[in-house]
């Protein structure tokens, strides 16, 4: 922190002294632009002005141009000239004010490569326009013969996006986008490859998901006792299917682990009665366990222990999209 001082013997009044410092370390850059001054009180300890004092140097350093104020957050040092510009006066830019910076940085190495201004801003609206247009229809692409991982985005997506989102068999894929040009295609990483070939020819954007790493619920796994039964309901038969295989290279024959979709009641009724835990990944597996459960009561010796995967989608991937469809 830069230490002001007061000569209170000098004919030079004390606000005018600590106004020209002010504006010293401003042009020195010792205050950066977006530099948050110090507040009055921390000023008037070091100084031994009065707070009014250093509010009067404050709201002068405001009317001359060289600071502004955010209400409820302080006094930043404001950028000049090429740095600053009428897009100071943005809300957007007081929201970020970082923003500038990034753009600035992206206009310049466009220009560096040739680009006029003009062009420039073409590339810029053209971007933003294509995004904007790409949010408003978002598709979850899936192959039919695991339909259901598509039930699970489209459930968690909507969800979190707060947007509609239509879910496309892969099959389909083709063409429901030779009828439109304006969409955004979401899948899961272990189907991207299937994907994108369909749509890179018709310059649809593709953004792949991760899944969630279910690292607690494979800890679970790992603490169970030798011969213990788990149960795997899911929407998504390729989830199933992952699941035993890894389970099994997890603990190999010391588990019995047994798999269902929530609308095979025959299967989901030998769960709840043999296994001791049931894993569910999504709100509809885990009501068609619970209403299971209450089926087959009568037969139940002790009720297995549900456990409810809250997220099939990685949070990283959720708030990746979020940015890409403007919506953060």
């Amino acid at each position: 922190m830069i230490q002001f001082r007061i000569q209170p013997d000098s004919e030079i009044p004390a606000s005018t002294q600590l106004f020209n410092q002010i504006r010293f370390a401003i042009a020195s850059r010792q205050y950066p632009p977006g530099y948050k001054l110090p507040s009055t009180r921390a000023l008037a300890m070091q100084t031994g002005l009065h707070r009014n004092t250093i509010s009067k140097v404050y709201r002068q350093l405001e009317e001359d141009g060289l600071v502004e104020s955010l209400a409820g957050s302080g006094i930043y040092v404001r950028a000049q000239g090429h740095e600053g510009g009428s897009k100071l006066q943005s809300p957007i830019f007081k929201q970020h004010p970082q923003a500038y910076k990034i753009v600035q940085k992206a206009l310049d190495e466009l220009l560096s490569q040739g680009c006029s201004l003009n062009q420039a801003r073409e590339i810029f609206l053209a971007e933003i326009d294509w995004r904007l247009r790409c949010s408003a229809r978002v598709l979850v692409a899936v192959p039919n013969q695991d339909i259901g991982a598509g039930e699970l985005i489209v459930q968690e997506l909507e969800q979190a996006l707060q947007i509609p989102v239509q879910l496309v068999a892969t099959e389909e894929l083709s063409a429901v986008l030779d009828k439109t040009s304006s969409a955004t295609v979401v899948t899961s990483r272990y189907f991207i490859g299937e994907v994108e070939a369909i749509a890179a020819p018709r310059a649809v954007r593709v953004i792949p998901l991760d899944i969630h790493d279910y690292a607690k619920e494979f800890n679970i796994v790992k603490n169970l006792s030798k011969d213990s039964c788990i149960g795997i309901v899911s929407l998504s038969s390729g989830i199933l299917r992952a699941t035993e295989v890894i389970l099994h290279g997890l603990r190999g024959d010391e588990i019995l682990v047994m798999t269902s979709q929530p609308k095979d009641s025959y299967k989901l009724g030998a769960i709840v009665k043999r296994a001791q835990i049931v894993f569910c990944t999504d709100e509809t597996s885990y009501s068609g366990v619970q209403n299971a459960m209450q089926i087959a009561m009568e037969d139940i010796i002790r009720p297995p222990k549900l456990v409810y995967c809250e997220n099939y989608i990685g949070g990283k991937s959720i708030n990746l999209l979020k940015r890409e469809l403007g919506l953060d």
